[in-house]
């Protein structure tokens, strides 16, 4: 039997991250760029940072990594070099070149577990089209895995979280409940079908989804990772100074989601993330808490959630479900004009 990463962590994938007040009580600190190449740094919290080259290029410069969301090294692999290459197609941009980030301890696990883990890699980055030029490796432990990412981006077709507008349909692209999903299979709590189900969406690149939405002229989007659905979608309105409405009944989620949750499967990480958007979230009397709580889940890899004009909105969403990729896009919701809170959940 291969060696079982799972064995060596707490907590894993995006739910590992910095809580998100301490990280932006951090970012605040920290000194701005004037260059006047800059398009996107670190002011609205987007996926990743943009450099204009020149009239017809820009580049997407982005890292991610953390520790195993599962047991096979190799689907680890897969897993995290997916989910570092969601900030690129998040931006409507396409990977061309990645660093490989390695935290290892050769005396504690198996070197085939290395080899297993960087394979992962190298088979989404060649997936996505682009190219493994090398990497670091440290010894540490528990081992963390991911890429450094550079893509590239036509100035005027860069996705930002920036632009959204008021009358803007939301379309997420993938079912929500990965970091239930992976609570509860360490608790023994998970069926062998839904833990296949997580992985399987996590290692799903957001390639397509990215391709989608520029057909149709798309010029905000983000994807939904460790702060949750609602953590991102908060950072999308106050970047664009709008609200945005989403409809409680209408996320969608892996089958058995909702049965762990009412069983009291909620990882920390969604209560940390609860603690972050309460503020500026509006929770109608009538919403169901374990909805409420599934929508700050971490989501490791997640889909993207993509601002849509009421006109196209149809169109993109029939192209995402025809796709074959994502049977589960849904439209969540929809962005009005700035009121007192940023999201209003009912």
């Amino acid at each position: 039997m291969a060696f079982d990463l799972l064995s060596t962590v707490e907590q894993g994938g995006c739910s590992a991250k910095l809580s998100p007040k301490q990280l932006g009580e951090i970012l605040n600190k920290l000194p701005k760029s004037d260059n006047p190449n800059i398009m996107v740094d670190i002011d609205t919290h987007d996926d990743a940072g943009v450099y204009k080259i020149n009239d017809e290029t820009a580049l997407i410069y982005t890292t991610d990594f953390f520790p195993p969301v599962c047991s096979d090294p190799l689907e680890f692999g897969e897993v995290a070099a997916a989910n570092a290459l969601s900030d690129v197609y998040a931006m409507g941009g396409t990977p061309i070149m990645a660093l490989n980030l390695m935290m290892f301890s050769a005396n504690k696990l198996p070197m085939d577990a290395y080899v297993a883990i960087m394979q992962g890699g190298h088979n989404k980055v060649t997936e996505a089209g682009a190219v493994i030029l090398g990497g670091h490796t440290i010894d540490d432990h528990p081992p963390k895995y991911g890429l450094a990412v550079v893509g590239t981006v036509h100035p005027d077709k860069l996705v930002t979280n920036a632009n959204v507008e008021p009358g803007d349909n939301l379309v997420l692209t993938k079912p929500l409940g990965i970091g239930v999903a992976l609570a509860a299979h360490k608790l023994k709590m998970a069926s062998d079908d839904l833990l296949k189900q997580a992985v399987d969406q996590m290692k799903l690149l957001n390639k397509t989804g990215a391709e989608i939405m520029q057909r149709y002229h798309v010029k905000a989007a983000t994807d939904i990772t460790g702060f949750g659905l609602l953590g991102h979608s908060m950072k999308m309105a106050e970047a664009s100074n709008v609200s945005i409405n989403i409809n409680a009944n209408a996320l969608p989620f892996f089958e058995g989601i909702d049965e762990l949750l009412e069983d009291g499967c909620i990882p920390g990480a969604a209560f940390r993330n609860l603690d972050f958007i309460q503020d500026e979230v509006e929770f109608d009397e009538q919403t169901d808490y374990n909805m409420k709580m599934l929508a700050c889940d971490a989501q490791t890899s997640g889909g993207l959630l993509i601002a849509v004009k009421p006109e196209y909105t149809e169109d993109l969403l029939m192209d995402l479900l025809d796709s074959g990729l994502h049977p589960q896009a849904r439209i969540i919701g929809q962005a009005v004009e700035r009121k007192a809170k940023s999201i209003y959940f009912k």
